[in-house]
C-alpha cells in the first residue's frame, strides 16, 4: 500500500536524496547520485522493490515529526503503550561516500522496535550478495557495495536483514548505511553521534547566510533548504526533483523522470538564490550553466544530466507496478531531444541576471551569449514543443516567442548597460519585429488575452510571465486581460492548471488530465500583485502555503478534488516559486508591482 506523496519527508547529502515515510520507512533512495538506480524503490512498487524501515514493532505511522530548525535532520516520534521513541534520520555531507544515518532514541518507558532492511539494486531488480563481517554487514551487487554498521544483532529473513530490539529512556541505538564502489575499500567508519554533530554544523552554517527577514521567513528558509538539498554539489547543477514517475494523475500515464537539470530553471533559481543571500550556490549554478551549454548553439538542449551529460535516453521499467498503479515507470526523459525555443531566451536571461549582480566577479560569458544570439536570430520563427514539453505537434507557442524576445532584449541591455560589443541596432530591430508579431498573432483581441499559440483558443499559465520578463508593463490592458482570462479559464478550486490538455483538439498528444501545477499558482500570485491586487495575491499565496505537507515540502502538482499532492517531489520549481513570490510580496524585489489593494 503506497503512502501519499505528502506523507514523505526527505533527507539528503547534496548528491542524492532519500524519501522517508510517516511509518519510518525509506521507500526511495538512488545511490550514489540522484539519477543512479534506486536501491529502495517501494515508492514505485511493493516491498520486493526495496525499503528500510525502523519503527516500534506493530506501529503503523508516527505520532509527530519535524526537522531541526534550518536543517535536513528529520526527527520522527512515536507514542506507544510501552513508552515513546524517536528516530533521527540524516545524510551527512561528505566527499568520499554516501551515508544514511538512523539513530533510535528512547524517550520514555521501554519500547520494542523492529528494523527491516530490504536492499534491491537497479530499481528493485537485483538482490545483492550479503555477508557478515563482525559488527558490519556488506551487500554487493555489480558496481555497488553497501555496508550496514550497527551494534544491534541482525539476521536474515526472506532475503531481508531484520533486527528486533528494545530501547529504554535515555538509550540510543545507531544504524549507518554506507555506499561506495564495490571495487574500492570501504571508507573509514565514523560514530553516528559525530555525523549528527557535523551535519548540524553544516546546515547551521549554510542557513546563516540567508538574508530574507520578511513575514514568511520560516517558509522561505525551509524552501531554501530543499533547493540546497536538490543541488548536486560536485557540479552545482540542480535537479528538478528527486524522483521519477510520480504521476500527474493517479493511475494515468503522465509520469516523467525529473532527476535532471532543466535550463529554464536558471533564471528563477538564480533570482531566488541571489535575493535570499546564497551567493555561492548562485555562482555554482551559473558556472554549471556555462559548462553545460558550451559548444554549438544549435546543439543546445532543454536539460542535461547533473554532471552535464547530454544523452538521457528514456526507457520503461516493466517490473515496477508504478505509484498507485500509475504506469509506465520511466527512467530517462525523451523530452531532451525536443525543440523548446524559450530555452535560448531563458539561458540569455539567466546570464543577464548573473551579469547584473556584483557578486559574480569576472564575467566570461559574452562570447557564448553572442553565439546563442546568432542562433536565436536565425531560428526564432520555428514552431516548437513549448516549455511544457508537449508530445503533440510543434506549434508557434506564444511564451516561446516572448522568451525569444527576452533573449534579444538582454543582448540590447548588455550593450546599453554594460558596454559590451555587438550589432545593437540590428538587435533593436529584431526585438521590435518579434514584439510586433507576438502582439499581432498571439493576442486574441475579442477575448482580450494572449493565447497558448498562434490561432489557439486555449490559454497557457506561462502567459502570466509576460510582464515579469519585461515584454509589456504590468498595467498594460493586454496583461490585465490575460491575468483575468487565466483566472477564469485555468483555475480549478482556487489553483491554476498549466493549460487545458483537451483544448484545441488535445494540444499535448497525451490522454488523461493532470492536477494544478503549483509553480503556475505562484505565478498568478505574482501577477495579481503586479497588477495591483495585492490582497488577492496574499490570499492565494497563503492558500499555497497550506498545501505544503507538515514538513514544508511541495511536489509538482496538487489535486483540489482529492486534496492530495501529485507529481515528482520535492519539486524545485514549486519551491522556487514559493521563494520568489514571498520576495515579491514582501517588497524584496522593488518595481514588481503597481499599487496595493490593502
Amino acid at each position: 500500500m503506497n503512502q501519499r506523496i505528502e506523507d514523505y519527508g526527505v533527507i539528503g547529502d547534496l548528491r542524492t536524496m532519500a524519501l522517508v515515510g510517516r511509518d519510518g520507512s525509506i521507500d526511495w533512495l538512488c545511490l550514489p547520485r540522484f539519477d543512479s538506480g534506486a536501491c529502495f524503490a517501494r515508492l514505485l512498487g511493493d516491498d520486493e522493490a526495496g525499503f528500510w524501515r525502523i519503527a516500534p514493532a506493530g506501529a503503523p505511522t508516527c505520532t509527530r515529526r519535524r526537522y531541526r530548525d534550518g536543517t535536513l535532520i528529520l526527527e520522527t516520534e512515536w507514542d506507544t503503550p510501552e513508552g515513546a521513541v524517536r528516530v533521527v534520520d540524516l545524510m551527512p555531507v561528505r566527499d568520499k561516500a554516501t551515508d544514511v544515518v538512523r539513530v533510535v532514541e528512547g524517550l520514555r518507558g521501554r519500547v520494542p522496535m523492529r528494523m527491516e532492511l530490504r536492499l534491491r539494486f537497479d530499481y528493485g531488480h537485483i538482490i545483492p550478495w550479503v555477508r557478515r563481517h563482525g559488527q558490519l554487514l556488506s551487500a554487493v551487487a555489480g558496481p555497488d557495495a553497501v555496508w550496514l554498521d550497527t551494534p544491534v544483532e541482525v539476521k536474515g529473513e526472506h532475503f531481508a536483514t531484520v533486527a528486533e530490539f528494545e530501547v529504554s529512556a535515555g538509550e540510543t541505538v545507531p544504524f549507518t548505511l554506507t555506499h561506495h564502489p564495490s571495487h574500492e575499500q570501504p571508507p573509514a567508519r565514523r560514530e553516528a553521534t559525530v555525523k549528527i554533530a557535523e551535519t548540524q554544523r553544516f546546515w547551521d552554517n549554510w542557513i546563516s547566510q540567508g538574508t530574507y527577514e520578511g513575514p514568511w521567513k520560516d517558509a522561505v528558509t525551509r524552501s531554501s533548504v530543499i533547493l540546497k538539498a536538490l543541488t548536486y554539489a560536485p557540479t552545482g547543477g540542480i535537479v528538478a526533483a528527486a524522483t521519477t514517475s510520480l504521476p500527474e494523475q493517479l493511475g494515468g500515464v503522465r509520469n516523467w523522470d525529473y532527476r535532471y537539470c532543466w535550463l529554464r530553471d536558471a533564471t528563477f533559481t538564480l533570482q531566488a538564490l541571489l535575493n535570499t543571500g546564497y551567493d555561492k550556490e548562485a555562482v555554482a549554478w551559473r558556472d554549471w550553466l556555462l559548462r553545460a551549454v558550451a559548444g554549438d548553439p544549435a546543439d543546445l538542449q532543454i536539460m542535461y544530466a547533473i554532471d552535464g551529460t547530454r544523452r538521457i535516453p528514456e526507457f520503461e521499467v516493466d517490473w515496477l507496478a508504478g505509484y498507485e498503479r500509475s504506469r509506465p515507470v520511466r527512467i530517462g526523459n525523451a523530452a531532451v531531444s525536443q525543440l523548446q525555443l524559450d530555452v535560448w531566451g531563458e539561458v540569455l536571461d539567466g546570464l543577464h541576471v548573473a551579469r547584473s549582480s556584483d557578486r559574480f566577479g569576472v564575467d566570461e560569458s559574452w562570447g557564448l551569449q553572442r553565439a546563442l544570439l546568432d542562433h536565436l536570430e536565425g531560428h526564432w520563427r520555428e514552431p516548437d514543443n513549448s516549455l511544457w514539453e508537449v508530445r503533440g505537434p510543434r506549434r508557434q507557442f506564444v511564451y516561446s516567442k516572448v522568451m525569444a524576445w527576452a533573449g534579444i532584449d538582454r543582448a540590447v541591455q548588455a550593450v546599453e548597460r554594460f558596454g559590451l560589443s555587438g550589432p545593437v541596432q540590428q538587435w533593436r530591430a529584431l526585438r521590435a519585429e518579434i514584439h510586433q508579431e507576438v502582439c499581432t498573432h498571439g493576442f486574441d483581441a475579442e477575448r482580450a488575452t494572449f493565447t497558448q499559440f498562434y490561432g489557439s483558443r486555449g490559454l497557457d499559465a506561462a502567459l502570466l510571465l509576460i510582464p515579469r520578463v519585461g515584454f509589456l508593463p504590468w498595467n498594460d490592458p493586454r496583461v490585465t486581460g490575460t491575468v483575468t482570462a487565466v483566472e477564469h479559464s485555468l483555475m480549478e478550486d482556487g489553483f491554476v492548471l498549466r493549460y487545458r490538455p483537451e483544448a484545441d483538439g488535445g494540444v499535448d498528444g497525451l490522454p488523461g488530465q493532470e492536477g494544478a501545477f503549483l509553480a503556475c499558482s505562484f505565478w498568478l500570485a505574482d501577477a495579481l500583485h503586479g497588477t495591483g491586487r495585492t490582497r488577492q495575491a496574499r490570499e492565494l499565496f497563503e492558500r499555497l502555503l497550506n498545501l505544503r505537507n507538515d514538513l514544508g515540502i511541495l511536489s509538482e502538482e496538487y489535486d483540489p478534488v482529492t486534496g492530495r499532492q501529485l507529481g515528482n517531489t520535492p519539486q524545485a520549481f514549486s519551491h522556487v516559486g514559493l521563494v520568489n513570490s514571498a520576495l515579491h510580496l514582501s517588497g524584496f524585489l522593488p518595481g514588481r508591482g503597481l499599487s496595493t489593494d490593502q
